[in-house]
């Protein structure tokens, strides 16, 4: 390769970075419907290789995908908004504790005079707050509908995410078979390579996390209510789908629920409990889930993963995040390309 397209390949690699930064605030809808079809296009595969035609193997998983997004918040949402009811009708109780209780033990340990606070003043503000809102599902179609462009704008996406998605499952292979005929021929079987065992590592990130994740939410969420503690569903299903980061989840869970059990029972024993919990989730992550779902097939590092994340979100935001572990598995595979190719080289092996 020339001295010349060399820097035509930096130039346009920039300048498609660039783009994409641009283009953020608008690639939500799409970025969200190429993962829904790259999720689906195995099942469609396989579907299609038991005799369906492509399409109605695409409507078939598409439907299912629908009827999945559509039934998890139905039955979650009334659970999740009759806890945080829980929370609001226990909060004086709450508040009285930590004022009689806490606040004078950090005094007392740490030295440190504490402000005070009016604490029914705040109160009264959030149980006002709460009863104005009515519920969570009323805020969040109070919130959305204070601005017309608002609401048009999450209309068109929520439109725009299952039309998006079903074109690209439906022409999935169609359009990778296009893509790589117009790889160069010299560079066809290296890039094919690269893409299938790129494709290996997303598959076990993208299918084997959300299978880790929904696993360790079940766990949490199952404990902590089996525990008695008013706000379990809520953050066990927090930990759970905040564990794609390493360990985020588990101290995110531990330091949240030990927080509400010492609030709620106001002793010692059930702060063990809610230790155990999160143990015990994360001696099946460690031995089950991880190993079952996932495989040793992603090997990226913790420190990498918490910064392909942090990365992802300062560049592009909620797309970055969607993306930045996706994009950190690939160019790990790319790393292990170049590392192959360097300990071949002749570089490497001279001894002069």
């Amino acid at each position: 390769m020339n001295e010349s397209r060399k820097w035509f390949y930096l130039a346009a690699l920039a300048a498609g970075g660039y783009l994409l930064y641009l283009l953020a605030p608008v690639l939500t809808p799409f970025v969200t419907a190429a993962l829904l079809a790259y999720l689906g296009d195995p099942l469609v595969d396989w579907l299609e290789n038991h005799g369906l035609s492509r399409t109605l193997a695409v409507v078939t998983v598409f439907v299912m995908l629908l009827l999945l997004l559509a039934a998890l918040p139905l039955l979650l949402l009334p659970a999740l908004e009759a806890q945080i009811g829980k929370l609001i009708e226990a909060l004086p109780r709450y508040l009285d504790w930590i004022q009689q209780h806490a606040m004078p033990w950090l005094g007392a340990t740490f030295g440190v005079e504490l402000p005070s606070l009016d604490w029914n003043t705040l109160e009264q503000a959030i149980q006002a707050h709460w009863r104005k809102a009515g519920g969570v599902a009323a805020s969040v179609v109070q919130t959305v509908s204070q601005s017309g462009l608002t609401l048009l704008s999450w209309l068109a996406n929520l439109v725009l995410i299952p039309v998006v998605a079903f074109y690209l499952l439906r022409d999935w292979d169609i359009l990778m078979a296009n893509i790589r005929g117009l790889l160069p021929r010299r560079l066809e079987p290296t890039v094919v390579a690269l893409a299938r065992e790129s494709d290996e590592v997303l598959g076990a990130f993208l299918r084997g996390q959300l299978m880790v994740m929904l696993s360790l939410a079940t766990v949490y969420s199952l404990g902590l209510m089996w525990l008695g503690l008013d706000l379990g569903l809520l953050l066990g299903l927090l930990a759970g789908l905040v564990s794609f980061v390493p360990y985020l989840g588990f101290i995110l869970g531990i330091v949240l629920a030990g927080v509400a059990a010492v609030m709620q029972f106001q002793d010692v024993i059930h702060l063990v409990y809610v230790f155990a919990v999160f143990a015990v989730g994360q001696t099946l992550e460690s031995v089950l889930f991880t190993p079952y779902f996932v495989g040793d097939r992603i090997g990226l590092h913790p420190v990498a993963v918490i910064f392909a994340v942090m990365a992802g979100g300062q560049l592009y935001g909620f797309v970055g995040i969607l993306l930045a572990l996706p994009v950190a598995a690939v160019v790990m595979v790319l790393l292990r390309f170049v590392h192959r190719r360097y300990t071949e080289s002749d570089l490497y092996a001279s001894s002069n």
